[in-house]
């Protein structure tokens, strides 16, 4: 039984467990629904801590993470990009298939050129609601920069304790713009007065076995990257999903992955501090001791 195999792991990573953990309840509590991209097995609400202290960074071991594809997302994401080309010419090509031109135009954006996402994540935390008129064009002030408006909070030294440190992904105003409606919809971070930075994310829809480990990764690294950015210490990152879900060809992955005892996560050094957060890129960040099991293949659902 899944249920035996969570109890038998006694690694010393008890943190990685809550993710099994995660995947045995879903499969062993929750309905099978037809979705839009496939039948899933579903729950509705969910909560994992993970510690960023002592430059610790969940990248998760029971499967070998692309973890250089996630940071190249972020960095995209950090500097307002909606053009899917931008992470080709990287090698990154999670976004392909909402960016094609058969997808586009399922969603009504027959107007959007092949690889033009539309007002997605990036254009909403740095040009909030800015009129979106193609990937080329230039926003720079534009719209509500929700990230800089965090990052100069977080440089002052009264207002770093903000309880207003929010940045949304989610504008119904441009919805129907977006080649995909944005699953990690919120994040709101907190400084304690002892300047440790915390970040908590909340995730309308999770895809338990590729989207969640990515998101885990990719908000852990935000977090670390505004801390080393605003002289902060990085403390936790806390992931708090609506629906999680698992995809039912997804099931018998995700069954070997419970089998894996996680390793140690590993750590994240910065090696410089810009004035620019736009400035930082992967050069910039080295991780140290990330060991994991092999790599586990599951399909993409757009």
């Amino acid at each position: 039984m899944i249920k035996n195999q969570v109890g038998n792991i006694s690694g010393k990573n008890n943190e990685e467990l809550q993710y099994i953990q995660l995947i045995n309840d879903v499969i062993q509590k929750g309905t099978l629904e037809a979705g839009r991209n496939g039948n899933t097995y579903s729950i509705f609400g969910a909560s994992m801590h993970f510690s960023l202290e002592n430059n610790k960074i969940p990248i998760l071991t029971t499967k070998k993470m692309a973890w250089k594809t996630c940071l190249k997302e972020l960095f995209w994401f950090i500097k307002g990009d909606t053009d899917n080309t931008k992470l080709n010419q990287q090698g990154v090509h999670i976004w392909d298939a909402n960016a094609s031109r058969n997808f586009l135009d399922d969603r009504g954006l027959i107007h959007n050129e092949v690889n033009d996402l539309g007002p997605i994540y990036g254009h909403q935390w740095r040009h909030f609601n800015a009129a979106y008129t193609g990937c080329s064009t230039d926003y720079t002030g534009q719209g509500v920069d929700q990230l800089q408006y965090i990052i100069d909070s977080l440089k002052d030294p009264v207002n770093r304790y903000s309880r207003r440190l929010v940045m949304s992904a989610w504008n119904p105003c441009q919805i129907n713009e977006m080649a995909l409606p944005p699953c990690h919809v919120l994040v709101q971070f907190n400084c304690s007065r002892n300047n440790k930075l915390s970040c908590i994310l909340y995730q309308r829809s999770g895809d338990i076995g590729l989207g969640v480990p990515f998101n885990i990764a990719s908000y852990s690294f935000l977090t670390h990257l505004l801390a080393k950015h605003c002289g902060l210490e990085a403390y936790e990152f806390i992931h708090t999903l609506g629906n999680a879900h698992i995809y039912e060809d997804h099931v018998e992955a995700l069954r070997e992955q419970m089998k894996n005892e996680p390793f140690e996560f590993p750590t994240i050094q910065i090696n410089r501090q810009f004035e620019n957060i736009n400035d930082y890129s992967m050069d910039n960040i080295i991780i140290e001791n990330y060991q994991s099991h092999k790599s586990i293949i599951m399909a993409m659902h757009e």
